[in-house]
């Protein structure tokens, strides 16, 4: 188990993912996140990418130059999140909303009751997001993973910052982003 407890910028953990999964997989991954800049632009994932995965996982309109840009690299059927998506951040905005202190403004992302293993499709490697106020008012969450590779981290922590942009913009108090508590049961390189 790999416990990161002090806060990172979202470029430095990358980097530091890219660290510890070099030649290997990390199991329990955990890192704290300021969510402040959620951008992290790599080969992999320039801006153009990063925004139309964002877009496609928020259930936005998507343009067929965006969709040019998707490729299994890239996160392929694990990674496809948007199934239902504007009717769960909804749900989180009418919940913060009316409970600010509430508990229960989740995302879940894993729509199957019983995903089968041998079905990437059904083997989302995001699980769920929390989103809740904390003691500074700010909108900060917790995010959990069932697996996450490194070079696919920029998509991510792009989309989940997106989320916690559009909700924070949404909320009567317009809080600032705050910090995301991270947790991956395992980290690897890459997809391969």
């Amino acid at each position: 188990m790999k416990v990161e407890s002090n806060v990172r910028s979202c470029r430095a953990a990358w980097e530091r993912m890219h660290e510890l999964s070099r030649g290997r997989a990390t199991r329990n991954f955990v890192q704290l996140l300021d969510m402040s800049d959620y951008v992290v632009e790599t080969e992999l994932f320039p801006a153009l990418v990063l925004d139309a995965y964002t877009a496609w996982n928020m259930e936005l309109d998507v343009s067929d130059a965006q969709k040019s840009v998707m490729a299994a690299a890239r996160g392929g059927a694990q990674g496809d999140y948007r199934s239902g998506m504007r009717g769960k951040i909804d749900n989180v905005v009418d919940c913060l909303s009316r409970f600010p202190r509430s508990k229960r403004a989740t995302i879940t992302i894993a729509n199957e009751p019983m995903a089968l293993h041998s079905n990437d499709a059904e083997a989302k490697c995001l699980r769920e997001v929390h989103l809740y106020l904390d003691e500074n008012g700010r909108l900060a969450g917790s995010a959990y993973f069932r697996a996450q590779a490194a070079s696919v981290f920029p998509k991510n922590i792009h989309f989940i910052g997106s989320i916690m942009t559009e909700v924070a913009e949404r909320l009567p108090q317009k809080p600032a982003l705050g910090e995301l508590f991270y947790v991956t049961t395992i980290l690897v390189a890459d997809r391969s």
